[in-house]
């Protein structure tokens, strides 16, 4: 007989600010909400092996969805008229949109890379609305890393994208999975992760943000892996500082793709985290 994995996945659709979006999100345990925001250029199925971890989803009911212009998420309507541009203010719009589609009750959000960065502003603009945040490689400021090459007509975006981030994972992770990253990263629409940079390092600053971050009412957990170099173990420790009452660890031996590509070794500290922002909620 067939063994299924237990991911569901689902289209659904909402409307923000005049536009009509169809999101593609994959689904799997029960208990607490818990949205995973993956990485530029990037979707959901890096999150396949947290939604198929059993001591994950017996307590946590995981969504994992794709962006908009992101995997099997389309774009608005009218999207070849424009040029794909990532700003912190449709990021921020975009997620919460989404948790409150989904019918979200007080979820708690995971978010790597970029999307560690903007569970950073999250946490500070919706703190009642939140469990709490775990953020995955997670930076206040990240200037220096767009590049008009990473769209340009001589170029092979999907090969270069997939290439240029295949660096920022570890020797140390298993070169099967830092291949299937590289595969993930292949298949980004043209411009599309040179638009999520362009949220990243050029319009994000969340360094404000941070003395906004109340972690008694919103917990926050941030890991990094020692061999990030995009987002190094300093950075994060900087937003660390910056929000009393953070819990934060560097993971060894891992790169700024811990759940895809080194699952096993990220577990470990992903479970600590989940118990840290969980561990004053009452269900």
């Amino acid at each position: 007989m067939t063994e299924f994995e237990p991911i569901a996945g689902k289209y659904f659709s909402f409307d923000l600010n005049g536009e009509r979006y169809r999101i593609y999100v994959e689904q799997a345990g029960r208990g607490i909400p818990l949205l995973c925001l993956h990485t530029a250029g990037a979707d959901s199925r890096q999150f396949r092996h947290l939604l198929t971890d059993p001591e994950v989803t017996e307590r946590f009911h995981v969504f994992a969805f794709d962006l908009p212009w992101h995997g099997r998420s389309n774009p608005p309507e009218g999207w070849w008229l424009r040029r794909y541009r990532l700003t912190t203010e449709s990021y921020v719009a975009i997620v919460h949109g989404v948790w409150r589609a989904l019918g979200l009750a007080r979820p708690v959000l995971l978010g790597c890379s970029m999307g560690g960065a903007i569970v950073l502003r999250l946490a500070a603009e919706y703190p009642d609305e939140l469990t709490g945040v775990i953020g995955l490689e997670a930076s206040a400021h990240s200037p220096g890393r767009y590049s008009e090459f990473l769209h340009h007509p001589a170029i092979n975006g999907g090969e270069l994208c997939a290439s240029y981030t295949y660096g920022l994972n570890s020797p140390y992770s298993p070169e099967p999975s830092r291949r299937e990253n590289w595969w993930i990263y292949s298949q980004s629409g043209p411009g599309v992760y040179q638009g999520d940079i362009h949220f990243y390092s050029n319009d994000w600053d969340g360094r404000d943000d941070l003395a906004r971050i109340d972690t008694a009412r919103c917990k926050v957990a941030l890991l990094t892996g020692e061999y990030d170099y995009s987002c190094t173990p300093a950075m994060t420790e900087a937003v660390a500082h910056a929000v009393p009452g953070a819990h934060f660890q560097v993971m060894k031996r891992i790169g700024h793709f811990p759940m895809m590509e080194n699952y096993p070794g990220f577990r470990p500290y992903l479970l600590d985290a989940l118990r840290h922002v969980t561990q004053a909620v009452v269900r």
